[in-house]
């Protein structure tokens, strides 16, 4: 199991396609009906649309190769630009459309051309629904039989757990500006295209705390996933040399990951035979695993 295994830029590519699309057909359905809720998801998918752009960003210079200044390499590059990108759909996303919303509810204007509107969200919740598929299909790969939620709260993805909080608060979203203008339309009654710019922001605003919450803890240093950290455990503890693990730390570094490896070794006749014995171990190791970039191996006789 390894989330080295998924491709999250073929999904960060689908959600920038769709967002781009979307975005232009939304600004323009919303200059012809005049519709808050419209307004909303117009900006909530220009700032999808920049997130993608940080993101393919941040998988850029996360590739950079380590240098002296910066040894452990350019990974966690990855983890900042993810965690800008839960700032604009707060601020860009959810406080504008909650603004927006109150804005209408205090000065309501009636709908144009309301069919526009809802032809253009129809569309809209299609390009999205193909994007969240994408998505999710990158997640089925590393998500094994764990729930949404918990893949959510434990995946070392950033940039995929990010793509998969938008394109979810994306099409949630599009259903209440659908069904926003809907009762519009039946009621003759503005101030629930307004409510629906509201549910929106507020949408957005709770999405964008979630990744936020999981971003910043890839920030401070997580180690790997624990079912990925198990299955390191249980290899090393296989190997011949070794006769039992003291402690296995790891720290996750984007793609990257870094482990330190404490451990009883088997008897060997000579020093040097123990350390052939842990170079082979580690490349053993690092076939088995092929995120791993850096490991560092101290034999021992107690923890």
């Amino acid at each position: 199991m390894s989330e080295h295994s998924t491709n999250s830029l073929t999904s960060i590519l689908f959600a920038l396609a769709a967002n781009m699309a979307i975005c232009l057909a939304k600004f323009g359905a919303a200059l012809f009906t005049g519709s808050g809720a419209m307004l909303a998801e117009g900006v909530h998918s220009l700032a999808d649309s920049g997130n993608q752009l940080l993101l393919l960003l941040g998988l850029r210079q996360a590739k950079k190769p380590p240098t002296p200044e910066y040894p452990l390499g350019f990974g966690k590059s990855i983890y900042f630009w993810s965690f800008i990108v839960a700032l604009m759909m707060f601020s860009m996303g959810g406080v504008f459309s909650v603004y927006e919303g109150i804005h209408k509810l205090q000065h309501p204007e009636p709908l144009k051309t309301p069919l526009i509107a809802l032809g253009v969200l129809f569309f809209s919740i299609i390009a999205e629904g193909i994007s969240l598929r994408a998505c999710l299909g990158e997640v089925r790969k590393v998500r094994g039989k764990r729930s949404f939620w918990q893949w959510f709260h434990q995946s070392r993805e950033s940039d995929l757990l990010v793509v998969f909080g938008e394109d979810v608060a994306a099409l949630i979203g599009l259903v209440f500006a659908f069904t926003a203008i809907c009762t519009t339309l039946v009621t003759g009654n503005p101030s629930y295209d307004a409510i629906g710019s509201i549910a929106i922001g507020a949408l957005l605003i709770l999405v964008a705390f979630l990744v936020g919450i999981e971003v910043k803890s890839l920030l401070i240093g997580q180690g790997v996933d624990p079912a990925v950290h198990e299955e390191m455990v249980a290899f090393l503890n296989s190997q011949p040399e070794i006769c039992g693990i003291f402690n296995l730390i790891t720290f996750q570094l984007g793609k990257d990951v870094m482990v330190a490896v404490k451990a009883r070794m088997a008897d060997f006749s000579t020093p040097s035979e123990m350390v052939r014995a842990i170079n082979a171990c580690e490349i053993r190791l690092k076939e088995q695993f092929p995120q791993i970039l850096w490991s560092f191996f101290e034999p021992d006789e107690e923890d």
